[in-house]
């Protein structure tokens, strides 16, 4: 009961938001590609990708790197995470190869995320151990997000093509790749991690909220989207299955499907 009453509130809040915003986006795109609809046209314009879904991705993202530093063992949670995604790409992979399904993720914001967690985790292993200033860590870990953040700005636009699948996590164009779905590349996406991560050692140094506990109004309007963040992995999981399936049965029912 502890951990929950000191649980940080407002992060769920974020995390329940970009997941809300991430369901639309989805469900408008098995709307109009997958089941032919003229909806959701916003998908195809250039200000969408540039300024609408960066936001979702910069919430989901910066906000695990704040959470990532409320555990004790980042280890643990990014070995499992990896366990995760690779369990997710043998799926993806059974279901194209087999089932005709082209939902291949062979690189995704979990992949991204399970690797920012335990390089996270190596470095607050070191700083325990060198008994390293925290200031001097913000400082690297700042450095470094912002780095990578701002090489992710450039890197698509590199003629440096190659048809190696091990860069496709960079962010590279790979030669005759395999069409991939869900793609998320560690070129800006883990630098957002980072300075998620300094935001978090910075404004939570007590790993406490920082919405006053008798605000109760506030919470409970909340309190949906604060569900969806306490358990934003389970649902990011079920929900394309889910939302693919409802509408697969409902346009079967009106003998509109495929």
């Amino acid at each position: 009961m502890a951990a929950k009453k000191n649980r940080a509130s407002e992060l769920d809040f974020l995390r329940g938001l970009a997941l809300v915003m991430m369901l639309i986006q989805h469900i408008g795109y098995d709307l109009r590609y997958e089941f032919g609809l003229p909806v959701f046209g916003i998908l195809e314009t250039n200000w969408f990708w540039a300024f609408v879904h960066p936001v979702i991705l910069v919430l989901f993202v910066g906000v695990s790197g704040t959470c990532s530093t409320f555990s004790n063992n980042n280890f643990k949670r990014g070995f499992k995470l990896l366990a995760v995604a690779a369990g997710l790409t043998f799926a993806t992979f059974v279901a194209t190869r087999f089932l005709s399904i082209n939902c291949l993720i062979i690189f995704n914001v979990l992949h991204l995320l399970a690797i920012s967690i335990l390089l996270y985790a190596v470095v607050q292993y070191v700083e325990k151990k060198a008994k390293i200033r925290p200031a001097v860590t913000n400082m690297f870990l700042g450095f470094i997000g912002i780095y990578i953040t701002a090489v992710g700005s450039t890197i698509e636009n590199m003629n440096n093509a190659t048809g190696n699948l091990l860069f496709l996590p960079v962010g590279f164009y790979i030669k005759n790749a395999p069409v991939v779905a869900d793609y998320m590349h560690i070129f800006p996406w883990m630098g957002v991690f980072f300075i998620g991560c300094v935001f978090g050692r910075v404004c939570y140094p007590e790993k406490k909220s920082l919405v006053p506990a008798n605000m109760k109004k506030l919470h409970k309007i909340g309190a949906p989207l604060e569900f969806m963040g306490r358990h934003s992995l389970i649902i990011y999981l079920a929900h394309q299955p889910i939302v693919y399936g409802i509408l697969y049965l409902i346009f079967l029912v009106l003998g509109k499907t495929k």
